[in-house]
């Protein structure tokens, strides 16, 4: 950018013009590259009081996001891809989660279990995970390690070997994982039912890891489809944080991916879930000691503003064992082993998700009657400021201790790009926590605590398991799925 030239009457030059480093490394690193390679700056994003989120984008569409920070000689890379289990269709569900077991595999040039031998050979640790929104892969890596890690990754982004026999033994890898995790597992399968009577219309009624018939239906043309539209360098944010040369790494990331083509990204067809006007109820019999209920109110977007209010509202409610629900069904009443909540960070509406576990004899039933004067007790009065401030100071204590490490930073800018297309919206949304009042949490629990808009699934033990799990008493948080 030129600064406009100011002239004395005199008519001579009062300063020289003025180059920005970015045109400058940008001029060097796409001299005589082709158009797919080339790069040009979109925005330089501050990510907190000291440190800038410099954002690229390549001619093929790949965003590329920098965070230079030399505190150490490590460096995280991330590659978020903007497709989730909400942008499946019905009878193929679960295939974005069995790509996140495809990419670990033969690429072309690179036989199967190379990828992670490579990398552990240089120091590297990686991993990868899916849900509703999105899906990333992350490798935590010593500086030193950065091309072969660009490379590999760019190889694998558009070189992946799709034939019968690698999809059918992951097919079978997964369809195992969905055994394990949801139906011989009691949260999971829970969890699984929740959602689905939730939602009716809405894509994320259907779990990540899929259903079992889809998972065992899936063909090879299905999986080759499906990474030819979506794994595209213009469906992607590749994430660098920490310390790297912000010209060699640039240009690393040209000479790996600058020979990608785009592809056409379908406009995405997800229904909105229709209001819903009366409680739904589930009961099933499952082998556990004692009953279990799991609720779900509607919560509102990541990007909502109400969503802010409703989280720290949940924190009074359900974190550590000072919290009201804590202290009143597993304290005083001693009826709960187990309390926790959760509003859903999606870029949807989805659901508070709230899981109480009985103690002894006392059922789903009784639970819920004592957790009803809770919720009536925020949805009638307000909080005090006391228990605000708290709920304020943990949760901003909280989000600063993930970014205590490139890892942590990473995966913040990742996530708030795909979903919100912001990579600093994480400091946004500390500014928004900070301005909450105890009249925005009032009205939060009227819009959201409604009786007639949630659904419960309640657990009965079938009888079949002597397991005490009385002595369980944790606060509880949501899992990554993967």
């Amino acid at each position: 950018m030129q600064e406009t030239l100011a002239y004395s009457p005199g008519g001579a030059v009062n300063a020289p013009p003025r180059t920005d480093p970015i045109d400058e490394l940008l001029a060097a690193l796409n001299r005589e590259r082709p158009p797919l390679a080339r790069l040009s700056h979109d925005a330089s994003i501050p990510f907190g009081p000291a440190m800038r989120v410099e954002r690229f984008v390549l001619g093929n569409g790949l965003t590329v996001l920098v965070l230079v920070d030399p505190s150490a000689p490590v460096v995280c890379l991330q590659t978020w891809f903007g497709v989730g289990s909400r942008h499946e269709r019905v009878g193929k569900t679960g295939i974005a989660h069995l790509f996140e077991h495809l990419m670990f595999g033969e690429t072309e040039g690179v036989p199967h279990g190379a990828f992670d031998r490579m990398l552990e050979e240089a120091g590297a640790e990686t991993n990868a995970a899916t849900f509703l929104d999105w899906t990333y892969y992350h490798t935590n890596l010593p500086k030193d390690a950065l091309e072969l890690t660009l490379k590999l990754e760019a190889q694998r982004m558009a070189r992946l070997v799709l034939r019968d026999p690698q999809v059918s033994s992951e097919k079978e890898v997964v369809a195992n994982e969905r055994r394990q995790r949801v139906d011989d597992d009691i949260d999971g399968s829970v969890s699984e039912l929740l959602y689905k009577e939730a939602f009716r219309k809405h894509a994320y009624g259907w779990p990540t890891i899929g259903w079992m018939e889809d998972i065992k239906g899936f063909t090879t043309e299905d999986c080759v489809d499906f990474y030819r539209t979506y794994y595209a360098p213009n469906n992607a944010a590749l994430v660098l944080v920490g310390d790297v040369a912000l010209d060699r790494a640039l240009g690393l990331v040209q000479d790996h991916y600058g020979a990608q083509e785009p592809s056409k990204i379908p406009v995405e067809d997800v229904s909105p879930e229709p209001p819903q006007t009366e409680e739904r109820r589930l009961e099933v019999s499952k082998p556990t000691a004692t009953h279990k209920v799991a609720i779900g109110y509607r919560s509102p977007a990541l990007g909502d503003f109400d969503h802010a209010p409703l989280s720290l509202l949940n924190e009074i409610l359900f974190s550590g064992r000072s919290s009201r629900v804590h202290r009143a069904l597993v304290q005083e009443q001693e009826i709960a082993s187990e309390v926790r909540g959760w509003v859903g960070s999606f870029r949807d509406p989805a659901l508070y998700d709230i899981y109480l576990s009985a103690r002894g004899h006392h059922t789903g039933e009784e639970l819920l009657a004592a957790l009803e004067p809770i919720l009536e007790a925020v949805r009638r009065a307000p909080v005090t400021e006391a228990e605000l401030d708290r709920a304020k100071a943990r949760t901003e204590l909280s989000v600063l201790q993930g970014l205590e490490t490139v890892a942590g930073k990473a995966e913040q800018i990742g996530f708030y790009e795909t979903v919100l297309g912001d990579p600093a919206a994480l400091f946004e949304r500390l500014a928004a926590y900070r301005r909450v009042t105890v009249g925005d949490l009032l009205r939060v629990a009227r819009r959201y605590l409604v009786s007639s808009a949630r659904t419960a699934v309640y657990v009965i033990p079938d009888g079949s398991s002597d397991d005490d799990d009385d002595a369980a008493e944790t606060d509880g948080d949501s899992e990554e799925a993967s």
